[in-house]
């Protein structure tokens, strides 16, 4: 049985500390976003990486669209790889709307985790104008599904620079933009879909588990004033502003990403 959760989430695990990471990546990636910066922790914890079912090297025969029209879905695929491999207190780093997963998750079952790192979270991308400003309207979504569903391809090689913003570094765009353009294109509407209209500011509230929330500066994804709601509604949570721009900060800034990460974990 623990083969087959490994196998289905494609899980990694480097290291043999006393203590666990677990990292979880967001939509259109898998695992190797957290290429640069999880391979440093290994020398003193135990790393634990995986891909959600549909994304990377999982088994996409496993996925399920009824099961995946949630974020709850992708919440039980990390639960069902902590039960398997008997993790308790570990340390979860979650990357964009795996920040929110991981928050579903902590609630669910919190004697999994000790801590949450949120690198760019959002809890939700839509505004809701005046009390909430998530970054985007309505009409961007519509319009980012349709194009998603028309030109699977085009929509990668239009997402790719906006997430990165790092035009000066090309390498950055066009590696994010392979990885988009190398999910299934089904799977990965439903996903976007999914992340982007989710609403999960009714949840923070019952989050107990403190958290580290990194807020990358000029996110064109995750706006200062989303860091700065998520501060307000998360009991036991610390906001860190970083120098990195963009949505993807452990690709364009590995080195600052482990370092806040580290500092944070070191100081506890």
């Amino acid at each position: 049985m623990t083969m087959n959760i490994l196998e289905r989430n494609h899980v990694t695990i480097l290291g043999s500390g006393s203590r666990t990471i677990v990292f979880g990546h967001g939509f259109g990636c898998d695992q190797e976003m957290w290429k640069l910066v999880a391979p440093r922790f290994a020398d003193r914890y135990r790393v634990v990486l995986f891909d959600y079912v549909g994304s990377g090297k999982s088994q996409l025969d496993q996925y399920d669209p009824i099961k995946y029209g949630t974020l709850q879905g992708y919440a039980d695929d990390l639960l069902d790889v902590m039960e398997e491999l008997e993790l308790k207190d570990s340390i979860f780093v979650g990357h964009s709307v795996s920040s929110m997963i991981g928050a579903i998750a902590s609630i669910r079952n919190p004697e999994f985790f000790s801590r949450l790192v949120m690198v760019g979270p959002s809890p939700r991308y839509l505004n809701d104008l005046p009390e909430y400003y998530g970054g985007f309207d309505r009409e961007d979504i519509d319009e980012l599904l349709e194009m998603m569903q028309l030109n699977f391809s085009g929509w990668a090689s239009y997402m790719a620079p906006v997430a990165m913003q790092n035009s000066e570094r090309k390498e950055l765009v066009e590696e994010l933009e392979q990885q988009f353009a190398s999910r299934d294109p089904r799977i990965a509407r439903q996903f976007a879909e999914v992340t982007f209209y989710c609403d999960c500011r009714g949840i923070l509230s019952d989050v107990n588990v403190p958290s580290l929330i990194l807020q990358c500066a000029e996110d064109s994804i995750a706006p200062l004033e989303v860091g700065d709601y998520l501060h307000q509604h998360l009991q036991r949570s610390t906001l860190n502003q970083m120098t990195a721009k963009g949505h993807y900060p452990q690709l364009s800034q590995p080195d600052e990403t482990f370092e806040r990460i580290d500092q944070y974990l070191t100081g506890l």
